[in-house]
């Protein structure tokens, strides 16, 4: 009865060991109090795939609060966990979990440019431990300065917010006067390295320029809703990168659904903990670009957006 007693308790606890939870990290650059596409994102494509947090996975949140200096910490801590996998998003981050370990597998939710960074190989053989949602897009910065040129026919200044600190934003600021020049458009480049700067930035870029264009930055993001408001307070059009800052109050916004790429994330993490490396899993990037106009902001701002530019609007909030 003894050996029976045991062989049924050995089976329980093997039974506990499978059902454990995979336990993964989630590394965001916003704060938990504010809704988060990323966590929003991955979330929803984890219970798509069967994932039910607090059953059979667990997330390991870490939030930056908008402050880029606090994510090489943040990282070291998810390592020190030995999550299965980590999940974050923006060269910056990236780099800093990449540079904490080499065995646990990274999923980026969203990063401008994988390739130019240096987060993997290329898309098609991502090699190392690194693999993901990644843009690749130069032609966005010109989309975006079009788009705005056509809605508001009258602008001939545009300031563009850019945080030298940041992987990529020398590319991408040298695509963007590239783009601007064609368009017969006078960009005035403001520098950002910090919350602080922020207001300060918005009221040069009143005095310099007609309309706002910030280069992608999860540091921006973070702060989506300030610099919405500001960009109001001092009647500046503005033209961004995710729809979110729409949502937040900003006149305008073209390029892929954070929300959607965060949750084709969720994939690569199945795809992991199944036991596939980044190595064998290609990179992806998105295959939809939303365009989405703020009319109460245009409103408030007193500005009539052109209907041929209306018309080509995804999603237009009113």
């Amino acid at each position: 009865m003894g050996a029976i007693a045991l062989g049924g308790l050995a089976t329980q606890l093997a039974g506990a060991q499978q059902s454990k939870p995979a336990r993964i990290g989630l590394l965001r650059t916003t704060s938990p109090d504010v809704r988060d596409p990323g966590a929003d994102g991955l979330r929803s494509g984890l219970r798509e795939l069967g994932y039910i947090e607090g059953q059979n996975i667990q997330i390991e949140y870490r939030w930056a609060e908008g402050r880029p200096d606090r994510v090489p910490d943040l990282a070291a801590d998810l390592v020190r966990l030995n999550v299965a996998v980590i999940v974050t998003g923006g060269e910056q981050a990236v780099l800093a979990v990449k540079r904490a370990t080499s065995t646990i597998q990274i999923v980026m939710g969203a990063s401008n440019d994988a390739v130019q960074a240096g987060l993997v190989a290329s898309l098609a053989r991502p090699g190392g431990n690194v693999t993901g949602m990644t843009i690749l897009s130069p032609d966005l910065s010109r989309k975006r300065l079009q788009l705005l040129a056509e809605a508001l026919p009258g602008i001939s200044r545009v300031a563009v917010l850019s945080n030298p600190a940041y992987p990529g934003t020398e590319l991408e600021l040298k695509e963007t006067l590239s783009a601007a020049k064609s368009l017969g458009l006078a960009l005035h480049n403001i520098e950002v390295r910090s919350e602080a700067q922020l207001a300060p930035a918005l009221e040069a870029a009143r005095a310099r320029a007609d309309a706002l264009l910030p280069l992608g930055d999860p540091f921006f993001t973070a702060h989506r809703v300030q610099i919405a408001r500001l960009a109001l307070k001092h009647r500046l059009p503005g033209v961004f990168y995710w729809k979110e800052f729409a949502e937040a109050g900003g006149l305008m916004s073209y390029g892929p659904n954070l929300r959607e790429m965060y949750r084709r994330a969720a994939w690569h993490v199945d795809r992991i903990l199944k036991g596939a490396t980044p190595a064998e899993l290609p990179g992806e990037q998105p295959t939809r670009y939303e365009f989405t106009i703020n009319l109460a902001t245009a409103k408030a701002l007193d500005l009539a957006i052109a209907q041929s530019v209306l018309v080509r609007a995804d999603s237009v909030i009113r």
